[in-house]
């Protein structure tokens, strides 16, 4: 069984930052690709980015290129979310979730393990 556990959120006014971070339990974490979406109130759950296993490359979202960042550290196990230039639409509850194989997508389908979410939460 694989556990990750978010933590970095919080309250922010627009234009700040915050700095995501998912710890995975297991071993076989350089294996697998590795995801970060988000859900707001009342809509489904939107990808925002992803990472190949030894977080060569990483894909954003369009609606995130140019602020957020993704990265990992295969030695602790942890994945990170960088975001820069909040806005309020990026208000929602963030999750890490690990892929079922090495390939990423930006199916949540397609993630086999997922955290409980960290909020973020983006003031105007």
């Amino acid at each position: 069984q694989v556990h990750l556990v978010e933590s970095g959120g919080g309250l922010v006014q627009a234009g700040g930052s915050l700095r995501l971070s998912c710890a995975a339990s297991g071993s076989t974490f350089s294996r697998y690709a590795m995801g970060w979406f988000r859900q707001a109130p009342g809509k489904e759950r939107e990808f925002v980015a992803a990472t190949t296993p030894k977080g060569a490359t990483t894909y954003l979202a369009d609606s995130v290129l140019g602020r957020f960042t993704m990265s990992r550290d295969n030695a602790k196990n942890t994945v990170y979310l960088q975001m820069n230039s909040l806005k309020p639409g990026d208000t929602a509850i963030y999750f890490c979730a690990r892929s079922q194989s090495a390939d990423w997508s930006d199916n949540p389908n397609l993630y086999s393990y997922w955290g409980q979410g960290t909020q973020v939460t983006v003031s105007s």
